[in-house]
């Protein structure tokens, strides 16, 4: 559940309050059956819980771990390593041998033992030992599969923070390149870390990010999307204001900007904000190009995001409503294919649009070998057989045909999802008022994008507020020699980025 505002803090504070009055730190025991018995108690003596005696001289001690998450060669060297030494009374984490960490109440012991660790209890020392021994199964790097380019880096991120992280500092080897990392999560206690340029992205926006992140209460955190959603700004919009990508070079190219990034254990995908409306219909490998046909590729982006938006609502408005506008022979050929279709344009479009969608996502379900076979064939023999039956015309499956091809166009998913969902109001409005209901819903639309916000800073920012020098890099790219300096609602110190060259 999220709260806002004074009583969600409130809430927050009541339950850091009942937690610390019910959970008192406990420490340990000299003994060592009392320590085990409680260690086994807080587990509920679980199968997978390993406890092993320890050869110390003269001591009764423990080894205690959860099996498949240690590395079992490491604990075998450390009892190996362990028979060559004499200790007497003299115990601590540097007479032990390996990567010892020393404790002293139950809270660390139970937490390190989660997160895959080994601890070492010795009779008559009221402190425990944790050997690191955490054994994950990690991915392989491998090439981006949502985000593919033609000319740049292949690499993505992994489900491994600690991979995620080197993946950024191997692009930017910066020491003002700074990392804060907060546990999420009451039961998961999933690491998210906060990835900034010190010096270059505004402080203001670093501690509203941070505290957004400590305000948050919930029982765990799977996905970046848990995240996403407890911090972004409150609204009501299709749209989405943090952005997310699986590419190391895009999440680099935002911290150079100024921007900040956050990162969760567990997830490929990292978060990037504050994020704007412009930033959805960029790639990565706009920069990897010349600068004309990056530019050439942008502008493709803008017509395939109106005609993703607006083609079947066009094509409906202008059929029902404004006949006039179509040309003679085109208007006599459209009535002749619609002369046996017993239904209006609006019925046409939203069954071809739904069936649409329900085939795309029946391809991503699918297996990947019949899925793009299943969804190709299903197409085309779903709509013939509407065609020859009358339930459609050949005119109406174009049009929808032509907008899912455009919606495939944008970059971003999150982004050509909102499109998809806004299609079939736009359809609505073109159905009852034709273009008059368009023009409506695009002013509609136009004033709820200059409202939003992302981390303070407006949605369609350079756009709306219009910032002349950041339109060098908005709809268009300017060559990379007049790329001097950094947006300026993002970054407000440290402007220039190359240079002493004019803008």
């Amino acid at each position: 559940m999220r709260y806002r505002g004074k009583n969600r803090e409130s809430f927050q504070r009541s339950n850091e309050n009942v937690r610390e009055s019910t959970q008192p730190v406990k420490p340990l025991s000299e003994n060592v059956m009392v320590n085990i018995e409680y260690i086994q108690t807080v587990f509920g003596h679980t199968s997978d819980l390993h406890i092993s005696d320890l050869v110390l001289k003269e001591r009764d001690s423990r080894l205690v771990y959860l099996n498949g998450m240690v590395d079992h060669s490491i604990i075998e060297n450390f009892e190996l390593a362990l028979v060559d030494l004499h200790l007497e009374r003299d115990i601590s984490s540097s007479s032990l041998p390996g990567d010892i960490e020393e404790i002293d109440c139950f809270d660390q012991l139970i937490q390190s033992i989660l997160s895959g660790e080994t601890a070492i209890l010795i009779e008559g020392v009221m402190k425990g030992f944790i050997l690191k021994t955490s054994s994950q199964k990690v991915r392989d790097v491998s090439e981006s599969t949502s985000e593919q380019v033609v000319r740049g880096p292949k690499e993505a991120f992994t489900e491994t923070l600690q991979t995620n992280t080197a993946l950024i500092r191997r692009k930017i080897k910066d020491a003002n390149l700074w990392s804060i990392t907060r546990q999420v999560g009451q039961s998961t206690q999933t690491d998210v870390s906060v990835l900034y340029i010190n010096g270059v992205a505004d402080e203001k926006i670093v501690k509203e990010v941070l505290q957004r992140i400590d305000r948050i209460d919930i029982d765990g955190i799977l996905e970046g999307n848990y995240i996403e959603e407890l911090i972004e700004d409150p609204t009501y919009s299709p749209f989405p204001t943090v952005y997310n990508t699986e590419r190391p070079d895009g999440i680099a190219a935002g911290l150079l900007e100024g921007r900040i990034a956050i990162l969760v254990d567990g997830t490929p995908f990292a978060l990037l904000v504050p994020a704007l409306f412009v930033q959805f219909f960029q790639s990565a490998e706009d920069y990897y190009q010349r600068w004309d046909i990056a530019s050439l590729i942008r502008i493709l982006r803008v017509f395939s995001l109106f005609m993703s938006l607006l083609g079947p609502s066009l094509y409906i408005a202008l059929s029902t409503f404004h006949q006039e506008m179509m040309p003679t022979n085109l208007l006599i050929s459209l009535a002749a294919q619609r002369q046996g279709v017993p239904f209006p344009a609006l019925f046409e479009a939203v069954l071809m649009e739904i069936t649409l969608e329900i085939l795309r996502e029946a391809g991503i379900r699918l297996p990947k070998t019949i899925g793009q076979t299943v969804s190709i064939v299903g197409a085309l023999v779903i709509g013939q057989a509407a065609v020859e039956a009358g339930f459609v015309s050949p005119a109406m499956v174009i049009v929808v045909s032509f907008t899912a091809i455009s919606n495939f166009v944008l970059p971003s998913y999150n982004i050509a999802i909102s499109i998809r969902i806004l299609r079939f109001l736009f359809m609505i409005l073109a159905a009852t008022l034709g273009l008059y209901g368009m023009a409506l819903g695009l002013f509609a639309l136009s004033i709820h994008l200059c409202g939003l916000r992302s981390f303070g800073v407006p949605y369609m920012s350079p756009i709306a507020p219009y910032v002349k020098q950041d339109q060098k890099d908005t709809l268009l790219r300017l060559p990379r020699k007049h790329l001097v300096t950094r947006p300026r609602l993002i970054s407000q110190k440290n402007i220039v980025r190359q240079g002493n060259k004019s803008e």
